[in-house]
């Protein structure tokens, strides 16, 4: 078993990891970092302190009343992508421990197309 690097737990939720292929288990947020933890297979889980998190990625559609999938931008190791039933849950629960300033909505589907377009025609 996986030892947790959480002291104090704050949010235990059933979510999906979009890391290659899709894993399901359970998210863990607490007092040391972010935490992700595969059902099936134990040698699968995410482990992100939360001096590694440089910033954290919703997508954002319908004005913010769905937000399908979140990701969290690392320092050095990339970015881990998940979705989860209650995603607002869980980001206010990040909120709690990441500076709200670092806490930024994706580009819309019109934004990446218009920087597409833009970027097609300066050259």
């Amino acid at each position: 078993m996986v030892q947790s690097i959480n002291s104090k737990v704050d949010l235990v939720m059933n979510a999906t990891s979009h890391m290659g292929l899709t894993d399901y288990g359970k998210i863990m947020i607490g007092d040391k970092g972010f935490e992700f933890f595969n059902d099936r297979d134990a040698h699968k889980f995410i482990q992100i302190p939360w001096e590694e998190v440089d910033q954290v990625i919703a997508s954002v559609i319908f004005k913010g009343k769905w937000i399908p999938r979140y990701a969290i931008r690392t320092k050095k190791n990339g970015t881990f992508t998940f979705s989860s039933k209650e995603p607002k849950k869980v980001l206010r629960a990040i909120r709690e421990y990441v500076d709200p300033n670092n806490m930024v909505q994706s580009l819309s589907f019109l934004d990446v197309v218009k920087r597409g377009v833009k970027s097609t025609f300066k050259r």
